[in-house]
């Protein structure tokens, strides 16, 4: 039997935990919603115990925890002790998003009332989970995420998550939409040729066999795509080797339909071959 897995979801209000958590349990995760941080060692004890039906367990642990935030470090601490894989994923969200599904769902904030904004609410909810973003395996910005989207991307972080030592997910994006803010690196391929202007390429992509004899047909897209791999290749032992869970490498051109999904999907066919790592694509653009 694999190891047991222990989640803990976290991230500001309206980020999209309550779908991560839900994502969760029809995968067969025992949840609980806003658990007091103290309370996390036993629960894990009576729910993970020898004496349960249960394999898994996800908490989800936010801003209306804040009488119990002191007591997280004591608690993910003493987790140690269990023979689990424990894993923290963040949710976030830029200002103007939360700000907009908040005057939508006309919600409350946890944090605000008579003398705080919902701004200043979101601002002081950030820095009251700083712990749990700093120490968390996955961070995901669901700025430019749909629910749809989230669930696939929580589905296929988790199914899979302790049968690879670490998950490789390559992302294109198109830079007229915004950088995404949870990626840990950023490759700019907007210098190569650009298949946006052959009309006959326009309307396809870069999962279009047209488009990608186009630019394999270029040294230039051979060489990017070879420098990218060389550096993920040389520095992916490194991380493994400090026990990180999840690298997200961003591929960005003007669109996100073209060059960034063509290099996307070479990467990813690449790095499929590494038995020791679980490797995903997703492309950001293409989903809308």
């Amino acid at each position: 039997m694999s190891t047991p897995k222990f989640f803990i979801i976290s991230g500001t209000s309206g980020s999209g935990k309550s779908i991560a958590l839900q994502v969760l349990e029809d995968l067969g995760f025992y949840c609980i919603d806003n658990l007091p941080a103290s309370l996390v060692t036993e629960m894990a004890s009576r729910v993970l115990g020898n004496n349960t039906k249960h394999h898994n367990c996800a908490i989800s642990i936010d801003s209306r925890n804040q009488d119990f935030i002191g007591d997280l470090k004591t608690s993910f601490d003493s987790l140690k002790a269990f023979n689990v894989e424990t894993r923290v994923i963040f949710l976030d969200a830029n200002d103007e998003t939360l700000l907009k599904r908040y005057s939508e769902t006309r919600r409350k904030h946890p944090l605000s009332d008579e003398n705080t904004s919902l701004l200043e609410a979101i601002h002081k909810e950030r820095k009251l989970l700083e712990h749990l973003f700093d120490i968390a395996d996955r961070k995901i910005d669901t700025s430019n995420t749909t629910p749809h989207e989230l669930r696939s991307i929580i589905r296929d972080d988790s199914a899979h998550a302790n049968e690879q030592s670490l998950t490789l997910l390559f992302q294109s994006f198109g830079f007229k939409y915004g950088n995404p803010n949870d990626v840990d690196f950023i490759f700019d391929v907007r210098c190569l040729p650009n298949p946006h202007w052959k009309p006959e390429l326009r309307p396809l992509t870069g999962l279009d066999k047209t488009v990608q004899e186009f630019l394999s047909s270029h040294s230039l897209c051979n060489d990017m795509f070879n420098q990218i791999r060389d550096f993920i290749e040389t520095w992916l032992p490194h991380f493994i080797a400090d026990n990180r869970n999840y690298i997200t490498v961003g591929v960005g051109c003007t669109g996100g339909q073209h060059r960034s999904v063509y290099l996307t999907t070479l990467l990813k066919q690449h790095f499929t071959n590494n038995q020791s790592i679980q490797t995903l694509a997703r492309h950001r653009e293409l989903s809308h």
